[in-house]
């Protein structure tokens, strides 16, 4: 299991009963004795897996409680909708081979707001990338944003609804990111005012207006997807699952790509075949490619510039390359 071992869990801790439950009435493991290591495994949530030693059977854990610190009702709520969120999108039969979200298994609200979940064996996104970005892989990189675009070009599709979409929705999300930053004076009057004004232009384009809502995943970062072999892609963390326009997912995985090529490589350019690969890879999926694509590319500067914008206002971003964001961000969203 990737990730720190930081020890067994204690026969006499609430969370060994919980996973011993888990392993009896979910999984099917029957063990008189379970014991249970413990990695701590990285991402923005206390998450951590759990091997019982005899079986080797695994689960992972995602604690809401250290997030919202005493407030048990409120990480109760959230583990509560994230369980949800996952059962829903498995009922669109996004189960298995080649497209799975992960399985729900138990929430406990008294054990730190525990949502537990699957163990899924596979490559995060994030090493398909750097296998790129550090070894020059560029084929190992394309195959695993042809499965990307697969799985969600079908959890879009599948979802989809008559209700057109709310572009208000994420121009609101747009400024709520100005604002802050201007507030933490990361980003002067002057570039905030500018970038509003550019996200009122795109307000006022109707093809940002004519899409159909499906359900997003919500976090398309590259720590949220998993592949196994072939096409397989598996989906985790629907924290912030929602209603909206597929070009969110869409755009923050172009973006992400971006910001992956500019802060190993220098050069956002470097990106641009594989960002025109998982479009034209997304496209594919839908009765005129061409047509689609084109559809895609034109709305995606705007949510490509909004994902280096939520990536900018990072704590751990330097100075220097939050500035390069920012310049990025603005040539995209200067696009007609």
């Amino acid at each position: 299991m990737i990730g720190t071992y930081v020890g067994f869990v204690s026969g006499d801790d609430r969370l060994h009963g919980f996973l011993d439950a888990i392993m009896h009435d979910q999984l099917g493991v029957r063990v008189d004795q379970p014991a249970f290591r413990a990695f701590r495994l990285t991402g923005s949530n206390e998450v951590y897996g759990y091997e019982e030693k005899f079986t080797g059977t695994r689960v992972i854990c995602k604690f809401y409680g250290t997030k919202y610190g005493w407030d048990r009702d409120k990480a109760a709520r959230t583990a509560s909708r994230e369980f949800d969120s996952l059962h829903r999108l498995r009922e669109y039969n996004l189960v298995g081979s080649p497209h799975h979200v992960i399985r729900p298994l138990a929430v406990d609200r008294d054990t730190n707001g525990v949502l537990a979940v699957e163990y899924y064996d596979g490559e995060q996104f994030s090493q398909a990338i750097r296998r790129c970005t550090q070894n020059g892989d560029d084929a190992h990189l394309y195959w695993r944003l042809k499965a990307l675009a697969y799985f969600l070009a079908t959890l879009h599709n599948r979802t989809a609804n008559g209700s057109t979409v709310d572009f208000s929705i994420d121009s609101r999300y747009f400024e709520s990111l100005i604002e802050r930053m201007r507030r933490q004076n990361r980003i002067g009057n002057w570039d905030a005012d500018e970038l509003l004004w550019l996200r009122d232009l795109w307000l006022e384009r109707p093809r940002m207006w004519c899409d159909r809502q499906v359900w997003l995943h919500g976090d398309a970062t590259p720590a949220n997807f998993l592949f196994g072999n072939g096409l397989d892609v598996a989906a985790i963390d629907l924290e912030r699952m929602t209603r909206g326009d597929r070009m969110f997912d869409v755009g923050r995985v172009a973006g992400e790509l971006q910001h992956a090529f500019m802060s190993a490589t220098g050069d956002q350019r470097r990106a641009e075949p594989f960002i025109g690969h998982f479009l034209w890879e997304y496209a594919r999926h839908f009765p005129d490619q061409c047509a689609t694509f084109e559809s895609l590319t034109s709305r995606l500067p705007f949510y490509m510039g909004l994902n280096l914008l939520r990536i900018a206002r990072n704590d751990y971003i330097a100075d220097g390359y939050r500035g390069r964001l920012f310049a990025q961000a603005k040539r995209l969203l200067h696009a007609r």
